[in-house]
Protein backbone atom coordinates (compact mmCIF):
# COMPACT_ATOMS: atom_id res chain seq x y z
CA UNK A 1 0.00 0.00 0.00
CA UNK A 2 2.82 2.39 0.80
CA UNK A 3 4.37 1.72 -2.60
CA UNK A 4 1.01 2.34 -4.28
CA UNK A 5 0.52 5.58 -2.38
CA UNK A 6 3.96 6.78 -3.43
CA UNK A 7 3.25 5.87 -7.05
CA UNK A 8 -0.13 7.61 -7.32
CA UNK A 9 1.22 11.22 -7.58
CA UNK A 10 3.55 10.14 -10.38
CA UNK A 11 0.70 8.37 -12.21
CA UNK A 12 -1.53 11.42 -11.81
CA UNK A 13 1.14 13.69 -13.24
CA UNK A 14 1.52 11.45 -16.28
CA UNK A 15 -2.22 11.29 -16.88
CA UNK A 16 -2.82 15.03 -16.67
CA UNK A 17 -2.99 16.40 -20.23
CA UNK A 18 -0.36 18.93 -21.18
CA UNK A 19 -3.14 21.00 -22.71
CA UNK A 20 -4.28 21.87 -19.20
CA UNK A 21 -1.02 23.72 -18.75
CA UNK A 22 -1.11 25.28 -22.22
CA UNK A 23 -4.53 25.26 -23.82
CA UNK A 24 -3.14 26.95 -26.95
CA UNK A 25 -0.21 24.58 -27.53
CA UNK A 26 -1.25 23.43 -30.99
CA UNK A 27 -0.74 24.09 -34.66
CA UNK A 28 -2.76 27.32 -34.53
CA UNK A 29 -0.16 29.35 -32.63
CA UNK A 30 3.18 27.59 -32.19
CA UNK A 31 4.54 28.10 -35.75
CA UNK A 32 3.94 31.87 -35.91
CA UNK A 33 6.93 33.99 -36.92
CA UNK A 34 8.14 37.31 -35.48
CA UNK A 35 6.23 39.64 -37.83
CA UNK A 36 2.81 38.22 -37.04
CA UNK A 37 3.66 37.74 -33.34
CA UNK A 38 4.74 41.39 -33.00
CA UNK A 39 1.48 42.60 -34.58
CA UNK A 40 -0.72 40.69 -32.17
CA UNK A 41 -1.16 37.87 -34.71
CA UNK A 42 -3.20 40.28 -36.82
CA UNK A 43 -1.85 39.64 -40.34
CA UNK A 44 -4.24 37.17 -41.96
CA UNK A 45 -5.34 39.81 -44.46
CA UNK A 46 -1.70 40.58 -45.33
CA UNK A 47 -0.03 37.17 -45.03
CA UNK A 48 2.79 37.45 -47.56
CA UNK A 49 5.85 35.20 -47.77
CA UNK A 50 6.22 32.60 -45.03
CA UNK A 51 3.20 34.04 -43.18
CA UNK A 52 1.06 32.37 -45.86
CA UNK A 53 2.08 28.95 -44.49
CA UNK A 54 0.71 29.66 -41.01
CA UNK A 55 -1.93 32.41 -41.36
CA UNK A 56 -3.53 32.39 -44.79
CA UNK A 57 -2.43 30.57 -47.98
CA UNK A 58 -4.33 33.14 -50.07
CA UNK A 59 -1.98 35.97 -49.10
CA UNK A 60 0.94 35.13 -51.40
CA UNK A 61 -0.23 37.05 -54.52
CA UNK A 62 -0.27 40.31 -52.54
CA UNK A 63 3.42 40.71 -53.41
CA UNK A 64 5.70 39.47 -56.18
CA UNK A 65 8.84 38.04 -54.61
CA UNK A 66 11.01 35.00 -54.17
CA UNK A 67 11.95 34.61 -50.51
CA UNK A 68 13.59 32.02 -48.27
CA UNK A 69 12.94 32.32 -44.55
CA UNK A 70 14.21 30.61 -41.42
CA UNK A 71 12.91 31.32 -37.92
CA UNK A 72 13.55 30.23 -34.35
CA UNK A 73 11.50 30.86 -31.23
CA UNK A 74 11.97 29.98 -27.58
CA UNK A 75 9.39 29.86 -24.79
CA UNK A 76 10.93 29.39 -21.30
CA UNK A 77 7.56 28.51 -19.77
CA UNK A 78 7.71 24.98 -21.21
CA UNK A 79 11.25 24.98 -22.65
CA UNK A 80 9.79 25.09 -26.14
CA UNK A 81 12.00 25.39 -29.22
CA UNK A 82 10.08 26.42 -32.35
CA UNK A 83 11.77 26.15 -35.76
CA UNK A 84 10.40 27.19 -39.14
CA UNK A 85 11.76 26.99 -42.68
CA UNK A 86 9.98 28.20 -45.82
CA UNK A 87 10.64 28.86 -49.50
CA UNK A 88 7.97 30.98 -51.22
CA UNK A 89 7.64 32.16 -54.80
CA UNK A 90 4.88 34.58 -55.79
CA UNK A 91 6.41 35.69 -59.10
CA UNK A 92 4.53 33.14 -61.23
CA UNK A 93 0.90 32.48 -62.17
CA UNK A 94 0.41 30.00 -59.30
CA UNK A 95 2.23 31.37 -56.21
CA UNK A 96 3.26 28.76 -53.64
CA UNK A 97 5.42 27.82 -50.65
CA UNK A 98 7.18 24.74 -49.36
CA UNK A 99 7.71 24.70 -45.60
CA UNK A 100 8.74 22.74 -42.51
CA UNK A 101 7.90 23.45 -38.86
CA UNK A 102 9.23 21.80 -35.71
CA UNK A 103 7.99 22.29 -32.15
CA UNK A 104 9.71 20.56 -29.23
CA UNK A 105 8.79 21.28 -25.63
CA UNK A 106 9.16 19.80 -22.13
CA UNK A 107 6.41 21.17 -19.87
CA UNK A 108 6.63 20.48 -16.15
CA UNK A 109 3.48 18.57 -15.14
CA UNK A 110 3.25 17.62 -11.47
CA UNK A 111 7.01 17.88 -11.04
CA UNK A 112 7.77 15.77 -14.11
CA UNK A 113 9.08 16.95 -17.49
CA UNK A 114 7.07 15.33 -20.28
CA UNK A 115 8.34 15.84 -23.80
CA UNK A 116 6.17 16.76 -26.79
CA UNK A 117 7.42 16.88 -30.38
CA UNK A 118 5.69 17.94 -33.57
CA UNK A 119 6.99 17.83 -37.15
CA UNK A 120 4.99 19.46 -39.94
CA UNK A 121 5.85 19.67 -43.62
CA UNK A 122 3.71 20.90 -46.44
CA UNK A 123 3.00 23.28 -49.27
CA UNK A 124 0.58 26.09 -50.06
CA UNK A 125 -0.75 27.22 -53.43
CA UNK A 126 -2.76 30.31 -54.27
CA UNK A 127 -4.25 31.97 -57.29
CA UNK A 128 -5.67 35.41 -58.06
CA UNK A 129 -9.25 35.15 -59.30
CA UNK A 130 -9.14 38.75 -60.45
CA UNK A 131 -7.34 41.94 -59.47
CA UNK A 132 -8.97 41.95 -56.02
CA UNK A 133 -9.73 38.36 -54.95
CA UNK A 134 -7.13 35.68 -54.12
CA UNK A 135 -7.86 32.12 -53.06
CA UNK A 136 -5.44 29.62 -51.56
CA UNK A 137 -5.10 26.14 -50.09
CA UNK A 138 -2.46 24.32 -48.09
CA UNK A 139 -1.74 20.61 -47.64
CA UNK A 140 0.42 19.41 -44.76
CA UNK A 141 1.66 16.20 -43.19
CA UNK A 142 2.11 16.22 -39.42
CA UNK A 143 3.64 13.84 -36.90
CA UNK A 144 2.95 14.40 -33.19
CA UNK A 145 4.48 12.46 -30.28
CA UNK A 146 4.07 12.97 -26.54
CA UNK A 147 5.42 11.34 -23.38
CA UNK A 148 2.11 12.16 -21.69
CA UNK A 149 -0.03 9.02 -21.56
CA UNK A 150 -3.20 11.16 -21.73
CA UNK A 151 -2.20 12.48 -25.17
CA UNK A 152 -2.42 10.29 -28.24
CA UNK A 153 0.38 10.24 -30.78
CA UNK A 154 -0.94 11.13 -34.20
CA UNK A 155 0.18 11.59 -37.78
CA UNK A 156 -1.51 12.24 -41.07
CA UNK A 157 -2.58 14.81 -43.65
CA UNK A 158 -4.68 17.92 -43.26
CA UNK A 159 -5.82 20.93 -45.30
CA UNK A 160 -6.20 24.69 -44.87
CA UNK A 161 -8.14 27.01 -47.19
CA UNK A 162 -8.30 30.80 -47.35
CA UNK A 163 -9.43 33.85 -49.27
CA UNK A 164 -8.12 37.41 -49.33
CA UNK A 165 -10.08 40.32 -50.79
CA UNK A 166 -8.64 43.77 -51.56
CA UNK A 167 -11.75 45.88 -51.02
CA UNK A 168 -9.90 49.13 -51.65
CA UNK A 169 -6.32 50.29 -52.04
CA UNK A 170 -6.05 50.63 -48.26
CA UNK A 171 -8.32 47.83 -46.94
CA UNK A 172 -7.94 44.02 -47.18
CA UNK A 173 -10.20 41.41 -45.58
CA UNK A 174 -9.55 37.68 -45.19
CA UNK A 175 -11.23 34.44 -44.08
CA UNK A 176 -9.39 31.19 -43.35
CA UNK A 177 -10.25 27.64 -42.31
CA UNK A 178 -7.61 25.42 -40.69
CA UNK A 179 -7.35 21.62 -40.56
CA UNK A 180 -10.70 21.28 -42.29
CA UNK A 181 -10.14 17.94 -44.01
CA UNK A 182 -7.99 15.01 -43.00
CA UNK A 183 -6.66 13.26 -39.92
CA UNK A 184 -8.24 14.38 -36.65
CA UNK A 185 -5.95 15.39 -33.78
CA UNK A 186 -6.39 17.60 -30.73
CA UNK A 187 -3.08 19.25 -31.58
CA UNK A 188 -4.36 20.17 -35.06
CA UNK A 189 -7.91 21.30 -34.34
CA UNK A 190 -10.41 22.57 -36.87
CA UNK A 191 -10.54 26.35 -36.66
CA UNK A 192 -11.92 29.40 -38.44
CA UNK A 193 -10.43 32.89 -38.57
CA UNK A 194 -10.95 36.27 -40.13
CA UNK A 195 -8.98 39.47 -40.37
CA UNK A 196 -8.69 42.96 -41.77
CA UNK A 197 -5.62 44.97 -42.77
CA UNK A 198 -5.58 48.75 -43.13
CA UNK A 199 -2.85 50.87 -44.72
CA UNK A 200 -4.04 54.41 -43.85
CA UNK A 201 -0.82 56.11 -44.93
CA UNK A 202 2.62 55.48 -46.34
CA UNK A 203 4.61 53.35 -43.91
CA UNK A 204 1.62 52.63 -41.64
CA UNK A 205 -0.26 49.33 -41.33
CA UNK A 206 -2.95 48.17 -38.89
CA UNK A 207 -4.13 44.56 -38.61
CA UNK A 208 -6.91 42.97 -36.56
CA UNK A 209 -7.76 39.25 -36.45
CA UNK A 210 -10.08 36.79 -34.71
CA UNK A 211 -9.60 33.01 -34.42
CA UNK A 212 -12.04 30.37 -33.14
CA UNK A 213 -11.07 26.78 -32.25
CA UNK A 214 -14.01 24.68 -33.48
CA UNK A 215 -12.92 21.52 -31.62
CA UNK A 216 -12.48 23.04 -28.17
CA UNK A 217 -15.30 22.65 -25.67
CA UNK A 218 -16.66 25.73 -23.93
CA UNK A 219 -15.82 29.31 -24.80
CA UNK A 220 -13.27 29.87 -27.50
CA UNK A 221 -11.81 32.86 -29.26
CA UNK A 222 -8.43 34.47 -29.77
CA UNK A 223 -8.56 38.15 -30.71
CA UNK A 224 -5.58 40.31 -31.55
CA UNK A 225 -4.13 43.08 -33.58
CA UNK A 226 -1.47 45.69 -33.81
CA UNK A 227 0.22 48.40 -35.80
CA UNK A 228 3.41 48.81 -37.78
CA UNK A 229 5.34 51.91 -38.77
CA UNK A 230 8.01 51.33 -41.39
CA UNK A 231 10.87 53.84 -41.37
CA UNK A 232 12.43 53.98 -44.85
CA UNK A 233 16.01 55.07 -45.51
CA UNK A 234 18.34 55.21 -48.51
CA UNK A 235 15.52 56.09 -50.88
CA UNK A 236 13.39 53.15 -49.80
CA UNK A 237 16.14 50.55 -50.33
CA UNK A 238 16.35 49.88 -46.57
CA UNK A 239 13.92 50.21 -43.69
CA UNK A 240 13.24 49.57 -40.02
CA UNK A 241 9.79 48.32 -38.96
CA UNK A 242 8.45 49.18 -35.51
CA UNK A 243 5.62 46.88 -34.40
CA UNK A 244 3.34 46.67 -31.36
CA UNK A 245 0.15 44.75 -30.58
CA UNK A 246 -1.93 42.75 -28.13
CA UNK A 247 -3.74 39.40 -27.99
CA UNK A 248 -6.61 38.18 -25.82
CA UNK A 249 -7.42 34.47 -25.67
CA UNK A 250 -10.55 33.56 -23.71
CA UNK A 251 -8.91 30.26 -22.67
CA UNK A 252 -5.41 31.42 -21.73
CA UNK A 253 -5.36 35.15 -21.00
CA UNK A 254 -4.04 38.45 -22.34
CA UNK A 255 -0.70 39.22 -23.97
CA UNK A 256 1.21 42.26 -25.19
CA UNK A 257 3.46 42.00 -28.23
CA UNK A 258 6.14 44.00 -29.95
CA UNK A 259 9.09 43.78 -32.27
CA UNK A 260 11.38 45.41 -34.77
CA UNK A 261 13.80 44.50 -37.53
CA UNK A 262 15.72 45.64 -40.55
CA UNK A 263 14.91 45.08 -44.20
CA UNK A 264 16.84 45.66 -47.42
CA UNK A 265 16.39 44.60 -51.02
CA UNK A 266 18.23 41.33 -50.32
CA UNK A 267 17.82 40.55 -46.61
CA UNK A 268 15.31 40.97 -43.83
CA UNK A 269 15.78 40.32 -40.11
CA UNK A 270 12.92 40.46 -37.61
CA UNK A 271 12.66 39.87 -33.87
CA UNK A 272 9.60 39.91 -31.61
CA UNK A 273 8.33 39.01 -28.16
CA UNK A 274 4.94 38.09 -26.72
CA UNK A 275 4.44 38.47 -22.93
CA UNK A 276 1.42 37.29 -21.01
CA UNK A 277 0.12 40.00 -18.67
CA UNK A 278 -3.10 38.41 -17.35
CA UNK A 279 -3.85 34.86 -16.15
CA UNK A 280 -0.23 33.79 -16.49
CA UNK A 281 3.34 34.91 -17.20
CA UNK A 282 4.27 33.11 -20.43
CA UNK A 283 7.01 34.66 -22.56
CA UNK A 284 7.82 33.90 -26.20
CA UNK A 285 10.82 35.33 -28.07
CA UNK A 286 11.21 34.64 -31.79
CA UNK A 287 13.37 35.83 -34.67
CA UNK A 288 13.70 35.17 -38.39
CA UNK A 289 16.01 35.82 -41.32
CA UNK A 290 14.68 36.33 -44.85
CA UNK A 291 16.73 36.12 -48.04
CA UNK A 292 15.11 37.61 -51.14
CA UNK A 293 15.64 36.56 -54.72
CA UNK A 294 15.60 39.00 -57.64
CA UNK A 295 12.78 41.52 -57.23
CA UNK A 296 10.11 41.51 -59.92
Amino acid sequence: MRRLAAFLPVLAAVLVPVTVARADADSLNDPLGPREVALGEGMRAGAVGAMATTLNPAGLPLTRELVFEGSFGYRPDDSASLVGLAACDSTNALPGCFYYHYAGMSPDIGGMELGRRTHVGGMTLSRPINSRINIGAGAKYFDFESDNMAEEDASGWNWDVGVTVRLTEILNVAAVGYNLFGTESLEFPRAAAGGILLRPGQGFALGFDALWNLDREGKTGRYGGGGEYFISTQGGRMGYPLRVGAVHDVATGTYITGGTGISSMKLGFDIAARKQVADGDELLVTASLRVFGPRM
